[in-house]
């Protein structure tokens, strides 16, 4: 007769991934949450960081240990085996006694009597393929922290929940255009937006709101914003702004590999193209132009899908929400002739890279071209 499955639990998790920092601050978050609804004083920590078998195996062992150690009093009791190296395919996790002593582990963590006991386990990379992963999986729950990347299609609402995750426990909220700034300003980068969230809480005190103010008061921009400085002031149509940040795209340009010419053109032809799309989408009446960002997003909800270009770069909706709703800002500083116009002078521009011209000058004649409002260009002739 086959045994019988064993009962899901809220008591047991596992925290793991590649991202390192995400991994230790969303354990921590849980562990300090368990103890804090257990109450009581029996909590254990126990260090899983091993550099060889015997050390997993002694982490093993006190964690073995510190579960059957009952709470007194009738507490409860958390328990969390941190930085846990030994569940992943090196030398240490696939010797035989490591091995042999996690799938003891797992058949214990099955029939286990949880009632007032929990245990968490935050590790690096896991072999999925492991008995004991996998009765974590069946009997408890798993979060996999692998970190974000701009490849991923939903990295930004992933960003969006850990913002406001880590301010909800400071018992404060953000508002959806303050988030959206924030994560713009910062980008895939863990590390960076927990900093950033720091500096707000302090910035904003005993105030329980943080608003896009807020966010452009304190927060900084890194490298991953400034690829996109040159794209707003373009949008913006501020001409000393835009030849600003040309020059300094220029100029990191001779430390940067990845930067070039053609890839400062490439970004504000994608511009152009989704201003004039974003235009037509009015004039379909899709959307309407609007200052409230709040307003906006639901917009963007009824916009019928099949309509729009399947290749994401060139779709609005494939973009995050804020990022659509500044270029919709934008476009209103441009009509849709300059805007067709602009592509015929970014293409030239481009055919100027192929010949002796000067690309960096050609680039700045044309983006003053664009920029430039037609009142202005009929005094410079």
């Amino acid at each position: 007769m086959p045994a019988a499955a064993a009962a899901k639990t809220d008591s047991l998790m596992l925290v793991w991934g590649e991202d390192d920092f995400a991994v230790k601050q969303r354990a921590r978050q849980l562990y300090q949450q368990w103890c804090k609804e257990l109450g009581g004083e029996d909590h254990e920590t126990i260090d899983g960081s091993a550099a060889n078998a015997g050390e997993a195996i002694r982490a093993l062992a006190r964690l073995r240990e510190a579960l059957q150690t009952l709470p007194f009093f009738g507490s409860g009791k958390a328990v969390w085996l941190r930085d846990c190296n030994f569940l992943g395919d090196d030398r240490t996790a696939t010797s035989q006694t490591v091995t042999s002593a996690l799938a003891e582990l797992a058949q214990e963590l099955k029939t286990f009597a949880w009632q007032n006991v929990r245990l968490l386990i935050s590790a690096g990379p896991v072999d999925k393929r492991r008995t004991f992963y996998k009765t974590i999986e069946k009997t408890g729950a798993v979060e996999n922290l692998g970190g974000w990347s701009l490849n991923d299609k939903d990295w930004t609402n992933q960003a969006e929940l850990w913002v406001r995750r880590a301010l909800a426990d400071r018992k404060q909220e953000i508002t959806d255009a303050a988030v959206a700034d924030l994560i713009t300003r910062i980008g895939p980068n863990a590390r960076q937006l927990n900093s950033e969230i720091e500096k707000l809480s302090l910035y904003v005190g005993d105030r329980t709101e943080i608003t896009a103010t807020d966010v452009e008061a304190v927060c900084a921009s890194n490298k991953f914003a400034r690829a996109f400085a040159l794209g707003d002031a373009f949008g913006e149509r501020n001409l000393p702004k835009v030849l600003r940040c040309l020059d300094e795209e220029l100029w990191e340009m001779q430390f940067d590999k990845e930067k070039s010419e053609f890839g400062m053109l490439a970004g504000l032809t994608g511009k152009v193209r989704v201003m004039l799309l974003l235009k037509e989408m009015i004039r379909e009446g899709w959307l309407k132009a609007t200052t409230d960002y709040n307003r906006f997003k639901p917009q963007l909800e009824r916009v019928p899908a099949d309509q729009l270009p399947a290749d994401k770069r060139y779709n609005p909706l494939a973009m995050h929400p804020f990022v659509v709703f500044k270029s919709l800002q934008h476009a209103g500083h441009y009509t849709s002739d300059e805007l067709v116009q602009a592509m015929d002078l970014l293409l030239q521009c481009n055919l100027k890279f192929f010949s002796r011209t000067d690309s960096a000058l050609a680039l700045q004649q044309t983006l003053v071209k664009i920029v430039s409002r037609p009142e202005a260009a009929e005094a410079v002739k």
